[in-house]
C-alpha cells in the first residue's frame, strides 16, 4: 500500500492522568509501532485528553495541575499533544462525547465528509482551505513540504470516524483547534482518516461491568470509532471481549497491541506512582518523567494524600 492509500489514524486517549506516567507515553509509542507494522495504517497524531474535575474520582487533583503535567510529559514529542477541551467544559463529559467533539471539529476545520467506519464515503469532497482568518494556534516551524509528509496534531472526537477527502491544490493546509496548540501542514490527494480510542485493557474490561457504560455509548465508541488496546498485567483480552456482547459484535474494530508483558512500562500505573511519591520511594523515577516529578514536588501534589 502507498502512503496515500493507507488509513491515517489519530490516537485519542481519555483518562485521569493523575499523574501521567511513562506508561501512558509508552502506550502511545507501542500502539503507533504496532499499527505501522500492519502495513495498513499511518499514525499522524496522538491526543491526550484529561478528564474533567467533576469526574469525582477520589484523590483527583485539579485539571490545572494535570494538564500541566501532561504537557511536561510530552514536551519532547513531535506527534503527541495535550488537549484541554474536556477539562474546560462546564460539566464532566463522557468518553463518547469527547470522541464526537473531535470528529465534529475535524469535519469543521477540514471541510471533509466523515463517514461511519463500517460504511465509508465513496464520494470524496474537496476540502476548503480555511485561510480567510489567521489561525489562533499554528505550527509555523514545519519545513517539510513533501506531499506525503503528514503531521496532524489536532483534537478529535470521542466516536471513531472516518474522513475521505481530496485536498485542494495548495502547498500548505493548516488544521486548527481553537482550544489547543495543535497545528499541521501538508498536501495530499485522497486520504482516509480515522480517530481511534487508545486505552489499556483495564478500560476494555470496564465495558463488561453491568451498568457502568451506556450500551448506546459503547456502540458508538466501538462500532463507529474503534479501539486500540495495549494490554497490561498479562490481561487476557480475548476473554474480556467474549464477556461483552457489544465487544463481540464489533470485534473487528478492536486492535490489540501485542506488547512485551515483561517490559517494565507494562506494569507502571498512576496508582503506583502516587504511592511511591507518598512513601518517598526512589522507584518513582521509573514511573514518571523528571519534569513531571519536579512539578509534583514543587506543587506538593500527592504527598499527603492516600491511594
Amino acid at each position: 500500500m502507498t502512503e496515500t492509500t493507507k488509513t491515517h489514524v489519530i490516537l485519542l486517549s481519555c483518562g485521569s492522568f493523575n499523574p501521567i506516567t511513562k506508561g501512558h507515553i509508552h502506550m502511545f509509542e507501542k500502539a503507533r509501532d504496532h499499527l505501522h507494522k500492519t502495513g495498513r495504517f499511518i499514525v499522524i497524531g496522538g491526543i491526550i485528553s484529561p478528564v474533567h474535575d467533576s469526574y469525582g474520582k477520589p484523590g483527583l487533583v485539579s485539571s490545572r495541575h494535570r494538564l500541566t503535567m501532561c504537557q511536561l510529559a510530552v514536551q519532547s514529542s513531535d506527534w503527541v499533544r495535550v488537549d484541554p477541551w474536556e477539562c474546560y467544559q462546564d460539566i464532566w463529559q463522557t468518553t463518547c462525547s469527547v470522541l464526537e467533539h473531535h470528529r465534529d471539529l475535524m469535519k469543521r476545520v477540514t471541510g471533509c465528509i466523515l463517514s461511519n467506519v463500517n460504511s465509508p464515503s465513496t464520494t470524496p469532497v474537496i476540502g476548503q482551505p480555511q485561510n480567510q482568518t489567521r489561525p489562533i494556534y499554528q505550527n509555523t516551524n514545519i519545513t517539510d513540504n513533501k506531499p506525503t509528509a503528514i503531521k496532524l496534531l489536532g483534537k478529535v472526537s470521542d466516536s471513531l470516524g472516518k474522513i475521505c477527502c481530496v485536498r485542494p491544490h495548495i502547498d500548505r493546509f493548516t488544521f486548527v483547534d481553537e482550544n489547543a496548540n495543535l497545528g499541521t501542514a501538508m498536501r495530499y490527494e485522497e486520504i482516509e482518516l480515522r480517530i481511534l480510542l487508545l486505552c489499556g485493557s483495564d478500560l476494555l474490561e470496564s465495558f463488561c461491568i453491568p451498568g457502568l457504560w451506556k450500551e448506546s455509548d459503547m456502540e458508538v465508541i466501538v462500532g463507529d470509532f474503534g479501539i486500540v488496546v495495549v494490554p497490561r498485567d498479562n490481561a487476557d483480552t480475548e476473554r474480556i471481549m467474549n464477556h461483552s456482547s457489544v465487544l463481540r459484535k464489533y470485534k473487528d474494530n478492536i486492535i490489540v497491541v501485542k506488547d512485551d508483558m515483561n517490559h517494565p512500562m507494562s506494569i507502571v500505573s498512576s496508582t503506583k506512582s502516587r504511592l511511591a511519591l507518598q512513601h518517598g520511594d526512589g522507584h518513582v523515577v521509573d514511573y514518571l518523567s523528571q519534569p513531571v516529578i519536579d512539578y509534583i514536588l514543587q506543587s506538593q501534589l500527592y504527598i499527603n494524600t492516600s491511594g
